[in-house]
């Protein structure tokens, strides 16, 4: 990617998520952008992934989806407003809603691809799709409703 990732505007204090901050050294530290209209991030599943040898478990497939989704509603959020995601006021969205199909087991020897698709947006909520993709093969969707995060939960920047 050669364009900055949503997660790299989150502030300091709201870089911690296991899945998508990128000040978290245990996490997943995922990096989503726009390809037009749809965003994509892609993943490359480490070995203590494993459900089962040669597969990934569940539950990270709906950490990606769910991570990717939330960056996806923020940076969207951002495009509705017509502004930059580096100005103020921040923008950002926790997970009401989280559903998960999975279609077909999904190998960990090869990059998941995940592609968002903004399905809704209004003030305060954002629904967006997802495709999870292993060697073009399609093994999970998703779909996340994500809403503004609350003010008491926005961490105070020093």
């Amino acid at each position: 990617m050669t364009e900055k990732a949503f997660q790299d505007y989150y502030t300091d204090g709201m870089s911690h998520c296991y899945g998508c901050g990128r000040l978290n050294e245990h996490g997943m530290q995922i990096k989503s952008c726009w390809d037009g209209n749809e965003s994509v991030c892609v993943f490359d599943p480490k070995p203590y992934y494993t459900a089962m040898p040669g597969y990934v478990y569940g539950g990270l497939i709906a950490s990606l989806i769910d991570c990717h989704a939330t960056g996806t509603a923020a940076a969207a959020a951002y495009r509705a407003e017509g502004r930059e995601m580096d100005t103020d006021p921040p923008l950002r969205f926790v997970t009401a809603s989280l559903h998960v199909d999975y279609l077909r087991p999904t190998p960990i020897d090869k990059p998941l691809e995940l592609r968002g698709q903004v399905r809704e947006i209004k003030d305060r909520k954002v629904v967006v799709a997802v495709t999870l993709t292993a060697g073009g093969e399609i093994c999970a969707r998703g779909e996340v409703v994500a809403v503004k995060i609350p003010e008491y939960m926005i961490p105070k920047e020093e």
